[in-house]
């Protein structure tokens, strides 16, 4: 199994790891919470890392089946799952300091700029890998 494939698991394994964890700080928030409501993030961070983990997998499969060289396969993997793990991280953090509105109101270079990154390294990575399975599977 190459490496690009073991990497994609181990992300979906973390990824469904930190997805349940998330979903016991949900808990605990809701019980708490007068309105019996999780802060937002941390339904939001509970919700992508369980989305993620699934994303992980499927990207894993879809290599299997990739004509490109490890290390190109590698790269076009570990880019998305790197802001995939961002992402829920960010959620994360902002969950447990009780932030209410959205990250997007103040504009800074994380929000403008890294989105961009964001957006270009995920779909980007992810075209990839969907495109190397149509060129073996179907062309």
């Amino acid at each position: 199994m190459i490496f690009a494939v073991k990497l994609c698991l181990l992300c979906a394994g973390l990824f469904l790891w930190v997805g349940l964890l998330t979903g016991i700080l949900k808990y605990k928030a809701m019980m708490v919470s007068e309105n019996q409501r999780a802060p937002i993030y941390i339904d939001v961070a509970h919700r992508a890392a369980l989305m993620y983990s699934f994303a992980a997998l499927v990207m894993a499969q879809l290599l299997i089946y990739s004509p490109y060289s490890a290390t190109f396969q590698l790269w076009i993997a570990a880019v998305p799952l790197f802001f995939f793990a961002v992402s829920i991280a960010t959620y994360i953090k902002l969950g447990l300091q009780g932030q209410t509105r959205s990250q997007f109101s103040d504009k800074n270079f994380t929000t403008t700029w890294g989105m961009w990154a964001l957006i270009v390294g995920e779909v980007g990575g992810v075209s990839m890998i969907v495109l190397g399975f149509v060129q073996t599977q179907f062309v």
